[in-house]
């Protein structure tokens, strides 16, 4: 049995629209119900902070804190786990006599300077309503998703999207002061171009990696009753790695993107590259890609994409992830929500659940662990 990790007590200070709440844990499914605009939501984020990253809803530090008047408070969240290497206490959130754009992370009391040393003791995977939106949104809503299920396993991953992400930035500048009449020595393009190649084809690589394991994870049945996804790219980087070299696509995206320079310079911006990456589901057993599916089938492909990711996770870490469910209930149909309900059962994962309908649990009766959020706070029960 996969170790499991364990948040056993949360705090929060003036973080969203909670002034002080704190709450203990002691079962491995917990679900918090209350009416919308409660602040269910809010508790689940804070539990994402508690970890590298920007959390469940990516937002800036800034509007983290409460709201008091036409200003905000400083904030802070802390947390006690308990993982395979024993009780630690994280916490993050803003300092009282510092920039409200700058947050500061803390371990056992120490102050921790590289978020990614976080990686080691805590992981987290998360589901929330905006994601039922990303068949029907841009291809940038699945890249970033994407990229967040690759970052889990592989930390490095953010610096190399970072690292392509910022050298693409500096060559569309460059692009536009050549279109304005500009001077740009063809070196500086060379350089930047240098860049995108290596870190575009290294990002491409792991998203690969990640799609063939997902892929694997999803064929052997991790997700138990919920039907699985195919998983798969476009993008003609990973095309080309199929049956390339590493090097040899570095080569061949390093000139693409020099001989594309008249063309992206009309157009404002780097018009093909693995900034354009999409990533495509499939329901595998009806063989229909995922927008053409229904709602709850969409839905039902996400939770099996979640479950087998965290399975991943758990095999790749040594410890099963912490589970973020918001609205979790929302468009799944009796069977799929008791399907969903055994298979958290039997995850060594913990689970946290949010819903408006505390009935959608019932069965969860002797299973879960139950809070309520109302005018008087969080409360068990």
């Amino acid at each position: 049995m996969t170790p499991s990790l364990r948040l056993t007590r949360l705090q929060l200070q003036d973080f969203r629209n909670h002034a002080r709440a704190a709450m203990r844990f002691s079962a491995g499914i917990v679900v918090i119900a209350g009416e919308n605009g409660s602040g269910k939501t809010n508790l689940l984020e804070a539990i994402s902070l508690l970890g590298p990253g920007r959390g469940l809803r990516g937002a800036r530090i800034a509007d983290l804190g409460r709201h008091v008047g036409e200003g905000s408070l400083p904030w802070a969240v802390s947390g006690r786990f308990e993982g395979p290497e024993g009780v630690f206490d994280l916490g993050t959130g803003t300092a009282h006599d510092g920039p409200a754009e700058k947050r500061a992370f803390r371990l056992d009391g120490e102050p921790v300077k590289i978020q990614a040393e976080l990686g080691r003791l805590v992981a987290a995977v998360w589901l929330t309503p905006q994601m039922d939106r990303l068949f029907q949104e841009a291809a940038s809503g699945r890249r970033r998703f994407l990229d967040r299920l690759v970052w889990a396993l592989d930390p490095n991953h953010a610096r190399e999207v970072s690292a392509y992400e910022n050298a693409m930035t500096q060559r569309n500048r460059l692009l536009s002061d050549m279109r304005e009449g500009g001077r740009v020595e063809p070196r500086w393009l060379d350089a930047l171009e240098d860049a995108m190649a290596r870190h575009g084809v290294a990002l491409t690589a792991a998203r690969r990696s990640l799609i063939t394991r997902l892929n694997a994870a999803l064929a052997e049945g991790v997700a138990g009753a919920f039907p699985a996804a195919l998983c798969a790219l476009e993008c003609e980087t990973a095309a080309a790695l199929e049956s390339r070299s590493a090097l040899e696509v570095e080569d061949g995206l390093r000139e693409a993107l020099a001989a594309r320079r008249g063309r992206d310079s009309g157009a404002g911006m780097t018009l093909a590259g693995p900034h354009r990456c999409d990533l495509r589901l499939s329901h595998l057993p009806k063989g229909v890609p995922a927008e053409l599916c229904s709602t709850g089938e969409q839905k039902a492909l996400l939770i099996s994409t979640v479950l087998a990711h965290s399975a991943l996770i758990a095999a790749a870490r040594g410890f099963a992830p912490l589970l973020l469910l918001d609205e979790i209930a929302a468009h799944l149909d009796a069977v799929r929500r008791e399907a969903l309900f055994a298979a958290l059962a039997a995850l060594p994962a913990q689970s946290f659940l949010t819903g408006t309908e505390p009935e959608v649990f019932a069965s969860l009766a002797g299973k879960a662990e139950r809070f309520a959020i109302g005018a008087d706070g969080v409360l068990p029960g």
